[in-house]
């Protein structure tokens, strides 16, 4: 995949309605500050398009970033955040349940997992319902240049065996700063694309 051209299109509030989009539709999930505004800063080749903040839980509404007129990545709220409130979490929740059950070009969800840790109980919660949604979640295990690369494998393994995921399912270790793992989901991304257009892609 070579990003041509990429633009925040739409903004989606609690109370927006989802837009009806023509091109396929990838979604990214995962707690707060788990560099998911850098993972998509990363595959866009923008340093700072998806606004990262060292203040977690900024992210409030659904982000859907065009990608070469062809694709769209969509940024979803992160959970988890400690210190917002119960109504604040539970708008957030109805936002993205609502884009799961009424998006009509979703294809697939990243879910990130913070590769140093065993996924916490929220991770747990939003896998289990992502599946619950009919999708298969692809895991991004983020902040992989955070550990030595002997202890990719354990990490992986505790990812999934925590997660109890399905065997085949997809465990990509990435690293914003070196950009580790990038070619892979490009790769997935061409092939879901790919099978879209029932041909290759250009």
């Amino acid at each position: 995949m070579i990003i041509k051209k990429v633009s925040l299109e739409t903004v989606c509030g609690i109370t927006s309605r989802i837009p009806d989009n023509l091109y396929p539709e990838v979604a990214f999930a995962g707690r707060s500050n788990v560099g998911k505004s850098s993972l998509i800063n990363a595959l866009m080749n923008r340093k700072s398009l998806a606004r990262t903040s060292a203040q977690p839980g900024k992210t409030q509404t659904i982000n859907f970033y065009n990608i070469n007129d062809a694709l769209y990545f969509v940024d979803l709220p992160g959970y988890g955040y400690a210190r917002a409130n119960e109504e604040v979490k539970a708008k957030w929740g109805k936002m993205v349940e609502n884009y799961l059950h009424k998006s009509k070009m979703l294809k697939a969800v990243f879910l990130l997992i913070d590769i140093r840790h065993e996924p916490t109980a929220n991770d747990r919660i939003m896998y289990e319902w992502i599946v619950s949604q009919g999708y298969h979640p692809i895991i991004i295990a983020t902040k992989l240049d955070k550990i030595n690369r002997s202890q990719i494998q354990k990490q992986v393994k505790l990812i999934k065996t925590s997660l109890q995921a399905e065997p085949e399912t997809v465990v990509i270790p990435f690293s914003a700063l070196n950009k580790q793992g990038r070619e892979e989901i490009y790769g997935l991304l061409d092939e879901m694309l790919a099978s879209e257009s029932g041909g290759p892609v250009t």
